[in-house]
This record gives C-alpha cells, sequence and structure tokens, in this order.
C-alpha cells in the first residue's frame, strides 16, 4: 500500500544497490575533458538565476557533481554545449527535489506550476542569440526564470520541428510529477508497466536524447525519429535509465517515503522481498540492453532497405551511440555520485529536505501550497 510505505512499513536490512554489479551495459564510458568548466559556469549559473543562494546550499549541491553526469552523456559537445546541458540537468534535479514534500502530494498545485513552466517555451523567433546571458529580473520565480533561460538559449537558431519535439518532451517530463503524485496518494500500486508509463516522461530521458542531436548539429526527420527501431531503442534507453536509478536511489527514496520507484513497485506487485526485486529490475535492465544491442546490429541494414541517404544514417550512427552514451554514463556516475550516498540518504531522512527544496513556493502555488511543501515526517 503506498500509505504503509510512506510510514515506513518497508525496512532495508542491507544496501541492495550493489545488485548493479549485476548490470551489463557494453558501451564505452566516455567523459567530456570540458567537465570543470562546466562545473564552474553552473554554480555560477545557479546562483545568478537564484536557484541557490546561500553559500551552505551551493556546497551542498557541489558535492552531488551533476556536471559529471553531462560530461558522459555529451562527451564531445563543446564546451559551450556542455555548459547548456549542465544547466539544464542542474535544472532537472533542483526541480526533481521540489516534489519530497507536501508539494509531491498536491497534484492540482503540481499542475500549475507545470503550466507556468509549459507557458515560458515560447515559439519559434523569440528564441535570444545564442551565448545570451540569463534572464537576470525576468518575472516569475527562480524555477521559473532559469527554465526561460535554458529553453531560450538551447533552441535559440534550431528549427521548429525540433523545437516542437523537444518542447513536447520537455512538457511530458513535467507533468509526470503529477501521475506521480497520484502514486502517493493511492492506497494501491500502479503495476510495474502502469508505473513505467509515468516513469518513462518522470525521467527526463527524452530532453536529453533531443540534446544529442543539437550537439552534434544535425535533427532527425520526424519520419525516423518516431518510427522502428529508433522509437524502441529511445524507450530502452530511458527503461535502462530508470532501473539503474531506482536501484541506486533505493535507499534514499526509502528514507524519504516515496513509492516512485520501479524496485518498490515490483516488490508490491510480486509479494517478493526487495533483494529479490532488486534483481529482478537488473535482470530487466539487462534483457533491455541485449534487445537495444540486436537492434543497433540490424540497424544498418534497416536503413538501407528504407533508402536512408548516407548522411542521414551518419547522423543516426551518432544519435544510437548518445544513446549509449546515456545509458552506461548514467550507471557510472550514479555509483560516484554523494546523492545516493549516506549523505545524500541523511539529507532526505527523518523529514529533511535539500535546502533548493522549496523554489516552487511562488505564484504557480497556492499559500497553502507552499506551507504544506515545509518538510513532513515519513
Amino acid at each position: 500500500m503506498a500509505n504503509a510505505m510512506a510510514s515506513g512499513h518497508y525496512q532495508v536490512t542491507a544496501d541492495p544497490t550493489r545488485r548493479t554489479a549485476a548490470i551489463r551495459i557494453p558501451f564505452p564510458a566516455r567523459f567530456s575533458p570540458h567537465a570543470e568548466r562546466a562545473r564552474r559556469h553552473t554554480l555560477q549559473w545557479l546562483q545568478e538565476t537564484g536557484l541557490l543562494t546561500e553559500e551552505a546550499a551551493t556546497a551542498e549541491y557541489d558535492t552531488l557533481r551533476l556536471e559529471r553526469l553531462m560530461a558522459y552523456f555529451y562527451p564531445d559537445a563543446t564546451g559551450n554545449d556542455l555548459e547548456l546541458a549542465a544547466d539544464f540537468n542542474a535544472w532537472f534535479f533542483i526541480f526533481d527535489d521540489q516534489f519530497d514534500g507536501g508539494l509531491g502530494l498536491r497534484p492540482e498545485a503540481i499542475e500549475r506550476l507545470v503550466d507556468t513552466l509549459g507557458r515560458t517555451m515560447a515559439a519559434s523567433g523569440t528564441s535570444r542569440p545564442s551565448g545570451a546571458s540569463g534572464p537576470l529580473g525576468a518575472p516569475g520565480t527562480p524555477l521559473v526564470r532559469a527554465f526561460r533561460d535554458i529553453w531560450r538559449r538551447a533552441t535559440a537558431g534550431t528549427p521548429y520541428g525540433w523545437q516542437n519535439r523537444f518542447r513536447t518532451h520537455w512538457r511530458a517530463y513535467m507533468a509526470a510529477y503529477q501521475g506521480e503524485a497520484h502514486n502517493r496518494n493511492a492506497d494501491r500500486l500502479p503495476t510495474l508497466e502502469q508505473f513505467l508509463e509515468v516513469r518513462r516522461d518522470s525521467i527526463g530521458v527524452q530532453p536529453c536524447l533531443d540534446f544529442t542531436e543539437r550537439c552534434g548539429g544535425y535533427f532527425l526527420p520526424d519520419e525516423l525519429h518516431g518510427s522502428f527501431p529508433l522509437r524502441e531503442m529511445r524507450e530502452i534507453t530511458g527503461d535502462v535509465v530508470i532501473f539503474v536509478n531506482d536501484i541506486v536511489s533505493l535507499v534514499k527514496e526509502l528514507a524519504a517515503g516515496d513509492v516512485n520507484n520501479s524496485v518498490v513497485v515490483l516488490r508490491e506487485q510480486k509479494g517478493c522481498t526487495l533483494a529479490q526485486s532488486v534483481e529482478c529490475i537488473a535482470a530487466l535492465a539487462n534483457a533491455r540492453t541485449a534487445r537495444f544491442a540486436r537492434l543497433a546490429l540490424d540497424l544498418p541494414k534497416t536503413l538501407s532497405e528504407r533508402g536512408v541517404l548516407p548522411e542521414v544514417r551518419g547522423h543516426i550512427d551518432h544519435y544510437v551511440e548518445g544513446m549509449g552514451h546515456l545509458m552506461t554514463g548514467n550507471l557510472a556516475w550514479s555509483l560516484a555520485t554523494s546523492r545516493y550516498d549516506e549523505t545524500g540518504i541523511a539529507a532526505v531522512t527523518g523529514g529533511r529536505q535539500r535546502p533548493w527544496a522549496y523554489l516552487a513556493a511562488g505564484p504557480e502555488c497556492s499559500a497553502e501550497g507552499a506551507a504544506r511543501s515545509a518538510p513532513t515526517k515519513n
């Protein structure tokens, strides 16, 4: 039961995240040489946009080393592109942390927040030039100002078709937090497949893959992007990232009393132990990865039969390689970041939240919602 989970019904007697060793992702992990530059840039950007305002919060954020995740995702990105990727990844995680408290139980308040953020994604023609500074002094909360800046910088000079796809993926990502709120409030957890319908959006993989195109300087035709096998390969990429994330973050999420984790969902569905559920999720990750490898092996023949031009086939090769970077990079970073170690678990234990977890308490949330987003006891 979801409410039983929130009250601490499940106990962990041993850290099951060691079972990530059973996950086999056969793609090389590569790392950008611009990671430190991106780190310095994003720390300054977070302060300028107001996402971080205190030295202690900045220091706590810095220990997560989120820019290193982007250095794995986009190892060949230019310095400027990696800075932008590190900015939107910082926004991803800070936005995600808004829902660890009372706001995460209020789908109506989340809907208002998502609507406000969605309206910042203006149509083509309003993007500011590449390299422009952030919208300091722009209206709205730091969350809104920072996202507006990310959207403008990311879409500058890009074709409308890609912008529309990027916008669709961002909106789906944000809206998925309503589904996660419903899961927290429900008397019964969803099945794994029902859970994945929401989690595939809330994991945020699709906007990250859109950025793979932007870093590569190409934009795949919609008819290829949305058809077999790329559509299935994108879903597999998201699932592998989900399963790895849910294993490494399991102890942290149990400490926070959150049910939005595939290990927890499958454990409830199968009536097994947490360790057995972790083993099953790791096996699912391996099966998805094996399927991805088979599809990638058959891809040249598939594209040739469809008459795809050599130049576009080169772009698709880069895109598929980028999916591999996301899967293997997520695993490498997740096992190294402090977000999921003892300090990360302590940061959300006993009703505590990260110091940046209250940024949504603004015009898009009611006063009541802001008050209810204060820390709650498990």
